[in-house]
């Protein structure tokens, strides 16, 4: 089959691998532009690009599909993508898909296919992962789906379920749903003419509001389930953050322990782990960063202080 595949993380890019592995025809592929990061602020390529370009596949980087918002550039992507003769356009991912009605026009709805890490119509939206740990699901997983013009609202093609568990952060938990999305792709594309869709159910629909740093800052007054799973969920963005005389630092692991005591109260320090008390109950922290330092285990970080 020929395909055009768009996404920049390595959730789309596992999907590209195992597409190409499977012998499918990679005409064109879609990712947004590098982007600076680290210390010295350089720029770098995107997962799926670097994974293109290893294969030697057509790679374009366009800033938006939208051709009110740049005419030129919308234009020449929109037009490789018309012009590319896919069988079948993958998404993963994609933020400029949502929704450009330009480019399902040019990929044709019916051939174009959306990877969502959500059991939908539960967490539409940007942060589905993220969302679906903070607000305890005891599972959630990969959603294949037709694109259509709304927010991850089209026909659902398969759903396959993973038990988010009392360990898993946002990180663990998207390589799980990384490795299952490209699966069920690649199963999926092996029997095309058999892919069937039905429509999402009208009842149970949530949406994963973006993530955003000003959510770090932790709120002891509630209880302790609800503070340890914002933590876990808040791993690897944006973390989470809390202040000790004066000095803020961060929590990337927290469990669920006894105690009690005043909201944001330090009830004890060991090497098993900082125990803070919540509104209700209280929690382990097992990992924590000062600024400026890497993140360690408990032992390490009350040694440092």
């Amino acid at each position: 089959i020929k395909l055009t595949l768009a996404g920049p993380p390595a959730f789309a890019a596992a999907a590209l691998s195992a597409l190409h592995e499977a012998g499918h025809e990679i005409v064109l592929v879609l990712t947004q532009p590098d982007r600076p990061s680290g210390r010295g602020m350089k720029l770098h390529p995107s997962a799926v690009k670097t994974v293109a370009v290893s294969l030697g596949l057509p790679v374009l980087t366009p800033v938006t599909l939208s051709v009110k918002k740049s005419p030129e550039e919308a234009e020449e992507a929109l037009k490789a993508l018309e012009n590319c003769g896919c069988d079948v356009f993958v998404v993963a991912a994609y933020g400029l898909i949502r929704l450009c009605a330009e480019a399902l026009g040019a990929a044709g709805t019916i051939r174009s296919i959306n990877i969502h890490a959500s059991l939908l119509p539960r967490w539409r939206g940007a942060a589905p992962i993220t969302r679906a740990i903070e607000s305890q699901d005891a599972q959630t997983g990969i959603t294949l789906m037709k694109m259509d013009a709304g927010l991850d609202t089209g026909d659902m093609i398969e759903s396959r379920a993973v038990e988010i568990t009392a360990t898993d952060t946002s990180e663990t938990l998207t390589e799980k749903l990384t490795q299952l999305g490209a699966r069920m792709i690649t199963d999926a594309l092996s029997r095309p003419a058999g892919l069937m869709a039905a429509a999402q159910p009208a009842e149970g629909v949530t949406y994963a509001h973006k993530i955003l740093k000003s959510e770090s800052p932790v709120d002891w007054t509630k209880s302790a389930e609800e503070i340890a799973a914002r933590i876990r969920a808040f791993c690897p963005f944006p973390g989470s953050t809390a202040q000790r005389n004066g000095e803020t630092f961060k929590i990337w692991f927290a469990g669920v322990c006894s105690g009690q005591g005043h909201p944001g109260e330090v009830l004890s320090c060991s090497a098993d782990g900082v125990v803070i008390a919540c509104g209700s109950g209280a929690v382990c922290c097992t990992r924590l960063q000062r600024p400026g330092k890497p993140a360690v285990a408990a032992q390490a970080f009350i040694q440092s202080s």
